[in-house]
């Protein structure tokens, strides 16, 4: 590793930490000039690619994930660090099976089942554009098994 003061590239290693988003942070010394910098590690990956409904691929973007959720939670009680905790979820479940293609249906499903437990109001916007609701009888078929699993809840809860 080359010093970015002196430009010699004796250096070592003195503290060496993990940090989210597989980063090794390395604090370093250069053997010339005594002086210390930082500098980060981070893998290098295969660019993954999403295919869309219609067939055309794009680079996988987190950003789009985001944005999804950000306005499937606009003004509900869901903290930004919960959409992020969904968005490196997804992200991560994504790296995870190690393929270099990844159907959009599949990211969607993952968002999908995550946001079904955070919020479901925001679960039902998201929903409704990524299901491409036509209708009201598209909104009822999706709340049902909801609704059905807050019966129950309540059932269970009389008791």
């Amino acid at each position: 590793m080359q010093c970015q003061f002196c430009r010699q590239g004796e250096t070592k290693v003195i503290d060496s930490r993990g940090s989210q988003d597989f980063v090794i942070r390395r604090r370093r010394e250069c053997l010339v000039c005594g002086r210390r910098f930082t500098t980060y590690e981070k893998i290098e990956e295969s660019p993954v690619k999403v295919i869309k409904k219609d067939g055309t691929r794009v680079p996988f973007d987190r950003e789009k994930i985001r944005d999804g959720l950000d306005k499937a939670c606009y003004k509900r009680p869901v903290s930004p660090d919960q959409i992020e905790q969904i968005v490196n979820d997804v992200e991560a479940e994504i790296l995870e099976t190690g393929e270099r293609e990844v159907p959009s249906r599949h990211i969607g499903e993952s968002v999908f089942n995550a946001l079904r437990l955070v919020d479901q109001v925001a679960f039902v916007r998201f929903a409704s554009v990524y299901r491409e609701f036509k209708d009201v009888n598209d909104f009822v078929e999706e709340l049902e098994p909801i609704l059905r699993e807050q019966r129950l809840d309540r059932a269970g809860a009389l008791d």
